[in-house]
């Protein structure tokens, strides 16, 4: 892969070009990781790519080595691994909830303890997230900075 990066005060805004043969899934993850950037997800349902608002996505998971995007509407494959949508979108709001999935923590509407330390995560749609025991720890400590910030 070649890599150009041209630095131009003329242009008037940045601009990002990809030319290849074909979009393979590398490219594919690629331009999704920069979509990140623009508070955009690129989901895949029925053939189609759409661009999904970030805010829209309740949670992701993954299965079957394939990432998939849950929303309100519908669910959407992804091209990146989900370790990727964590790292890209950490700073709004999207916690780990277990090896498998992801969740947006605004979009939550009720938190459950359960047996084993685990956690049960309701979201806006009524849908329920199992939050391992590995993970729980983050899930409350977000829970506690919410209340500490309501306080003040």
């Amino acid at each position: 892969m070649k890599i150009t990066l041209t630095q131009d005060p003329s242009f008037p805004e940045t601009e990002v070009i990809i030319r290849c043969p074909q979009a393979d899934e590398e490219i594919l993850r690629l331009v999704a990781m920069l979509r990140i950037h623009q508070r955009k997800l690129v989901g895949t349902l029925d053939g189609e790519r759409h661009l999904l608002d970030v805010r829209d996505v309740l949670y992701a998971d993954t299965a079957d080595k394939r990432t998939f995007l849950y929303t309100q509407e519908a669910v959407y494959t992804s091209a990146l691994r989900l370790h990727e949508l964590e790292d890209g979108l950490r700073d709004l709001d999207f916690l780990r909830a277990s090896r498998a999935a992801l969740i947006n923590f605004r979009r939550v509407r009720a938190i459950r303890p359960e047996l084993g330390g685990r956690l049960l995560v309701t979201m806006d749609n009524g849908e329920r997230v199992c939050v391992s025991r590995q993970y729980a720890g983050d899930i409350r400590e977000k829970l506690r900075a919410v209340e500490r910030s309501l306080g003040k």
